[in-house]
């Protein structure tokens, strides 16, 4: 079929054809892991005549996350593959706690280098505003993933790759009280996190709707077992549904049922996947988890900023969703073969 379509186009079509080809091909990497399949490995990529070659292509990648932490080591492997698959440089970056100041001097840090594109989560805008607008004023493409997609056009990032996460909330929201939950809790781990408020929001909207009632309940990620004991704390008062906003916050929410036993008596739910989580669905013990394919949000930048470096092609703008989606008892096993490959 290749060799029919250049022999089809007209004279100096070639090289085109090959791209679009190529281009194609990363594509359909990216939809294979929507469908829950691991990626293939991509064909070696055709010459550009482009006057940036792929290996002089430099993003910088700067998140809230740490890649030793569950969830971002999945968008790291995201960066890492997409890298590989275009032959990019790539860089990752990200301040060694929740620490919006550091995260700043990290973005202000990489406009200094001018690179060709730069990845960013926007948990705070209020903080990270200036920095990423230093960025997009010096010319530098910016797009946003996992957080920020409430904020992003006001900063004058080109688009957001992830989910909306009022409505990911709300979805959860929804599933727990479709399970006949009345009195629920959103622990929030981050406190003061935009992007996590938006969650708890949207989650005690809907159980407010159904009929039902809901509170925050702030914990601390980096203190599970303080954590465990403010959920402890909070389930005298007739709490049937909890849902947390990470895997840190539910393993201390699972710790605390299986102290008080009231394992499968009280439901939850939590946002994002780990091998204890998914187990833990497939257990019986959590009710369902809301996906939201980190390894994307790692891996469709890299291919969007790219394109857009070497040819000038970009989506129209808008957000890029990656979820939400659901795993639920049903479907855990099938995504924990994935999660040992580090996909989801």
């Amino acid at each position: 079929m290749r060799r029919q379509l250049v022999a089809l186009g007209p004279e100096g079509s070639t090289d085109m054809r090959n791209r679009m080809l190529w281009t194609l091909g990363i594509l359909l990497v990216a939809v294979a892991c929507t469908r829950n399949e691991p990626p293939k490995e991509a064909s070696p990529a055709p010459a550009t005549t482009s006057n940036a070659p792929r290996a002089d292509v430099r993003i910088a990648v700067v998140t809230h996350g740490q890649a030793s932490d569950t969830f971002w080591s999945v968008v790291k492997n995201g960066v890492d593959r997409a890298a590989k698959d275009l032959g990019v440089t790539v860089t990752y970056n990200a301040p060694q706690t929740f620490d919006m100041v550091a995260m700043s001097r990290l973005i202000d840090a990489e406009v200094a280098k001018k690179p060709d594109g730069i990845v960013v989560s926007i948990p705070d805008p209020n903080a990270l505003s200036r920095s990423i607008k230093a960025a997009v004023d010096a010319g530098i493409p910016v797009i946003s993933i996992n957080s920020g997609s409430d904020i992003y056009k006001q900063l004058g990032v080109l688009l957001h790759v992830g989910q909306t996460e009022y409505e990911a909330g709300f979805g959860g929201g929804e599933k727990m009280a479709a399970s006949g939950v009345k009195n629920v809790l959103c622990a929030n781990h981050e406190v003061g996190n935009a992007s996590l408020d938006l969650r708890c929001k949207g989650f005690i909207d809907a159980v407010t709707k159904a009929g039902g009632t809901g509170k925050v309940l702030g914990v601390n990620a980096a203190d599970p077992t303080d954590s465990q004991q403010k959920v402890l704390a909070a389930l005298g008062d007739g709490v049937d549904g909890i849902l947390t906003l990470g895997p840190l916050g539910s393993n201390a929410a699972l710790a605390a049922l299986k102290q008080n036993g009231k394992i499968g008596q009280i439901k939850l739910g939590t946002f994002d996947l780990t091998p204890d989580v998914l187990a833990g669905i497939r257990d019986g013990q959590l009710e369902f988890a809301i996906d939201q394919q980190q390894y994307l949000q790692g891996y469709l930048p890299i291919v969007l900023l790219t394109q857009y470096k070497l040819y000038g092609v970009l989506p129209a703008g808008g957000i890029l969703p990656t979820g939400p989606g659901f795993v639920t008892k049903e479907t855990a096993a099938r995504v924990i073969d994935l999660s040992k490959q580090g996909i989801r």
